[in-house]
């Protein structure tokens, strides 16, 4: 009781000192007393030393105010009105209790979030305990910098909507590339929507992804893009509806087989080539045409070893397609290109590019 009483009077001492030097070191001596073992403090001091602490720091110079921040930020005790204080604080005083602070709520994070700084934003990602609405806030107010950190948070619960979300954003920002590819909970059809805008290394680690994905895995995942089709087209070419019907003549005859391709582009038939490599891999024209504007030959290597071509006709077709004169070096390139794709992971992934096709065509008929 003595105990209890002497804490009572040195929270009611620094309630009514007025000088900020003895206030500084009654604040000290008082949050070393009640942080040490917050489980022994009864509600009645719990409450107070909310009140009174988080109070009296408000007007102390920015250190202490910093120092105070990481011992609420590593303490057990109920301090929520004191550690919301802090976190509506300048950066440098609210970060210890963002990263760490257990005393925070949800809607401490989220009216955080909602009023304060990107950098607040920021040491919001580092917490151990972020949940799917504190993760949408993020994602809707945060710079990509923010989004980038809350993907490396592997502990932080993102929904489905909100991996949309930063799908979309990862068409256009290079800053959440790697992140993105590397967030252990992204869904399988939406590392595949990114396939085509990230560097080699990110395509490698998610072709390892499907390599490694099971059957039920997978099939969830295709019905997942299945119900969220989205893709962006631009105007076809003006000889669009001429290649389409000599294709169709083609295939009516049973002469649209893999080699044509290589004889459609030394004729310099680039469109109807465009269309009979959709029908023959089964992918929508746009991917072929991005393919092959963006000369992107790892792309094609999947799309080609998914499709079952040989490693000789996928050669020609690089050559060609480069437009480099090709040379035994470049043979030898393009063929490793090809043998390094697994052939099972790209038969996978194809097939969300052609769950990607038959949306897009369910949508122009």
């Amino acid at each position: 009781m003595a105990g209890n009483a002497n804490n009572f009077a040195l929270l009611l001492d620094l309630a009514k000192e007025g000088s900020s030097e003895k206030r500084r070191e009654l604040l000290r001596q008082i949050t070393d007393v009640f942080l040490a073992q917050p489980d022994q403090r009864s509600e009645s001091e719990a409450v107070l030393f909310d009140e009174i602490v988080g109070a009296v720091a408000a007007d102390l110079e920015t250190q202490v105010r910093v120092e105070l921040s990481r011992k609420v930020a590593d303490s057990n005790g109920p301090l929520r009105r004191t550690a919301r204080r802090l976190a509506m604080d300048d950066i440098e005083v609210a970060r210890p209790v963002l990263e760490r602070s257990r005393s925070l709520t949800e809607t401490d994070i989220l009216d955080v979030i909602e009023a304060k700084s990107q950098d607040h934003m920021l040491a919001v990602t580092k917490r151990p305990d972020i949940g799917e609405k504190v993760s949408s806030a993020l994602v809707a107010k945060g710079e990509d910098r923010v989004v980038a950190s809350l993907l490396q948070n592997n502990t932080a619960k993102i929904d489905r909507n909100t991996f949309e979300k930063v799908a979309e954003r990862t068409e256009t920002s290079n800053v959440l590339h790697a992140s993105f590819v590397r967030n252990a909970h992204v869904p399988l059809d939406l590392l595949n929507n990114v396939y085509l805008r990230v560097e080699l290394d990110l395509r490698r680690e998610i072709m390892r992804k499907f390599h490694g994905v099971s059957p039920a895995e997978l099939e969830a995942a295709l019905e997942a893009s299945r119900n969220h089709l989205s893709s962006a087209y631009g105007a076809l070419p003006s000889d669009y509806q001429i290649a389409k019907d000599q294709i169709a003549a083609l295939a009516k005859v049973g002469s649209l087989r893999p080699p044509v391709l290589v004889q459609l582009l030394r004729e310099g038939k680039k469109t109807a080539f465009l269309v009979a490599f959709a029908q023959l891999v089964d992918v929508e024209f746009d991917l072929g045409q991005r393919l092959m504007a963006g000369k992107d030959l790892d792309a094609l290597a999947m799309l080609c070893r998914g499709a079952g071509f040989d490693r000789g006709l996928f050669v020609t077709l690089c050559i060609l397609i480069a437009g480099d004169g090709g040379g035994l070096s470049k043979t030898e390139e393009y063929g490793q290109l090809y043998e390094q794709v697994p052939v099972s992971a790209a038969q996978r992934a194809l097939r969300f590019w052609k769950v990607r096709a038959k949306g897009a065509g369910a949508q122009a008929a």
